[in-house]
């Protein structure tokens, strides 16, 4: 998009200054159009489906250690808390997935529930199936409409 020249002090305000402006306004209005590809869908169990421009909603994600060669047993269940340190207007959507930060084979074998989400914090509960050494985090994403 070309840019719109400034004026000179003192210049007059002309019609080929204001076709100008008028022009650049309506290529940004062009550009940030109401296509259905530059909206996003939030089902949240606490307010159902909502839409909003993408640039209106939040998205936080991080990654939480949990356990650090620690000796586990089958069955053996740890949990943990983030807060976000933002809030969200309604308890967001939270995904979460095992990193195994090591090779033991206890790692290979654990699985994350998320457990709570509220309007700024999430906890998950990891359990481990297999014994032995375990060095394991959680990747998560929380995805929801901003307070």
């Amino acid at each position: 998009m070309a840019k719109v020249p400034l004026p000179d002090r003192g210049q007059p305000l002309d019609v080929t200054y204001m076709y100008q402006l008028a022009t650049a306004i309506n290529d940004v209005s062009d550009s940030i159009s109401n296509a259905t590809s530059k909206y996003a869908t939030i089902d949240t169990r606490a307010v159902g489906k909502q839409t909003f421009k993408v640039p209106d909603i939040r998205v936080y994600a991080g990654y939480l250690d949990v356990s650090n060669s620690v000796v586990v047993s089958a069955a053996t269940t740890i949990e943990k808390s983030v807060d976000f340190g933002v809030s969200f207007l309604y308890p967001p959507i939270v995904i979460a997935s095992v990193v195994n930060n090591n090779t033991q084979a206890a790692g290979n074998d654990a699985t994350v529930v998320v457990s709570s989400s509220t309007t700024s914090a999430a906890g998950f509960r990891v359990r481990f199936a297999t014994s032995g050494e375990a060095t394991v985090g959680v990747n998560f994403i929380a995805i929801g409409v901003p307070a």
